[in-house]
C-alpha cells in the first residue's frame, strides 16, 4: 500500500454548482483501523464516502485506496471496497441465501467457494440458524441491515464503509454488530458514518468530525477530550458543615472553572464542579479536608465528557472560526 495507508485523501474538494459540499479535506486511515466519521446533516459525510467508493467524481484533490487512484481506476476500487449505504436496497422476492449466492457470483466467486463463503458470512452476521431461508420481504429493518453487511463481507474487502449501520437495530442486534466489527478488527479497515455517537466511541479507534464540508477535528476520544474539553467534571458529596469549603471554592479561579451547589444543608453538600486539573484538585481537596475536622467526603467521582460533548464543542468552534473570518470583511463594508 502506498505510504502504508488504507485510505489517503489529499486536498479533496467537491462542488455542485456554486455549492461547496466538500472543502479541502485531507486525512489518512491506516490498515486495520476502525474510524468513525461524524457530522451534522449536510456536513459532507455522504459526499465524501461516495467519492471514496468511486461512486462520485471529485472536483479536485486526490483519493487513493491502498495504492490505487480512485479517480483513475474507479472499477478496481470496487474489488477492494465494501460499501453499505444507509438505505440498503434488497430484492424483495429472493431468499437470503439465494440473494447472497447471487451476489457472491457477481463478486467473482465460483463453484464450491460460493456456498462456503455464503455460509461464512451468514454465520458471521448471525443469520445462518434462524433466517438464511427467509424471503427478504418478510424481514425487519434490523435483519435487512444484517443481510446488507453479509453482502458487503462476501468479497473479503480490504476496506468496509458503512453508512448508519445500526439504524433500526434493537439493543441485542447493536451488540452483535459491535462484536462483529471487533472480531474483524485488524483484518479489514472500517469507516463508519453514524449519528449514534456512543456507539461510535465504543467501536472506533479514531474519530473524524466534519462540519460544513471541512474536517474540524480528528483523533482518538482521549485526544479530542484534551483538545475540546479542557476541564474535568467532578461530582462531590460532602458530610458536615460545608459553608467554609464553598467559600474557598470562590478563591480558586485558576483551579476551578465552574461549580454548582446541587444541594446544601447543615448535614452536608452535593456539589458539581468543572476543574482545570484533576490531580491538582485532589491535592487541594485533601488540604481543605485536613483543615476542616468536621468535614469529610462521602463520594467523589470524575465525570468523563461524552463524545456528544466533544462533537458539539468541535462544531461550535468551526462555526465561531467561520464567523471570525466574516467579521473583518463586514467591518470594512460601507
Amino acid at each position: 500500500m502506498a505510504g502504508g495507508f488504507s485510505i489517503e485523501v489529499s486536498n479533496l474538494n467537491k462542488s455542485f454548482g456554486v455549492m461547496e459540499a466538500v472543502r479541502d479535506i485531507s486525512f489518512t486511515v491506516a490498515p486495520g483501523e476502525v474510524v468513525g466519521f461524524l457530522g451534522p446533516n449536510g456536513a459532507g459525510k455522504s459526499t465524501t464516502i461516495k467519492i471514496l467508493c468511486g461512486l462520485l467524481a471529485a472536483t479536485s484533490g486526490r483519493v487513493r485506496i491502498g495504492d490505487i487512484s480512485v479517480a483513475q481506476f474507479p472499477e478496481k476500487i470496487k474489488d477492494r471496497v465494501g460499501y453499505m449505504p444507509e438505505n440498503n436496497p434488497l430484492p424483495e422476492d429472493m431468499r437470503i441465501n439465494e440473494y447472497l449466492a447471487h451476489r457472491a457470483r457477481l463478486k467473482g466467486l465460483r463453484g464450491k467457494e460460493v456456498e462456503v463463503r455464503v455460509q461464512e458470512v451468514l454465520e458471521l452476521c448471525d443469520l445462518y440458524r434462524t433466517a438464511r431461508s427467509k424471503i427478504i420481504s418478510t424481514l425487519s429493518k434490523g435483519f435487512r441491515q444484517r443481510v446488507g453487511i453479509a453482502d458487503v463481507l462476501l468479497g473479503k474487502p480490504e476496506l468496509v464503509i458503512m453508512d448508519e449501520p445500526t439504524i433500526g437495530l434493537d439493543p441485542h442486534q447493536v451488540l452483535l454488530m459491535r462484536k462483529l466489527i471487533q472480531s474483524l478488527k485488524g483484518q479489514m479497515t472500517f469507516v463508519i458514518s453514524s449519528h449514534i455517537l456512543a456507539e461510535i466511541e465504543k467501536v472506533c479507534d479514531r474519530v473524524i468530525i466534519i462540519n460544513r464540508g471541512s474536517i474540524v477535528a480528528s483523533g482518538s476520544s482521549r485526544e479530542l477530550r484534551e483538545e475540546f474539553i479542557p476541564v474535568v467534571g467532578v461530582k462531590l458529596i460532602l458530610e458536615g458543615d460545608a459553608h467554609k469549603f464553598v467559600q474557598n471554592l470562590n478563591r480558586e479561579k485558576d483551579l476551578i472553572h465552574f461549580y454548582s451547589i446541587v444541594d446544601q444543608s447543615s448535614e452536608g453538600a452535593s456539589i458539581s464542579l468543572e476543574v482545570f486539573d484533576w490531580t491538582q484538585f485532589r491535592v487541594w481537596l485533601e488540604e481543605q479536608l485536613s483543615h476542616s475536622s468536621g468535614l469529610k467526603i462521602n463520594e467523589i467521582a470524575r465525570l468523563e465528557s461524552s463524545l456528544e460533548d466533544i462533537f458539539m464543542a468541535a462544531t461550535k468552534r468551526s462555526w465561531d472560526d467561520e464567523g471570525n473570518k466574516i467579521k473583518p470583511y463586514l467591518t470594512g463594508m460601507s
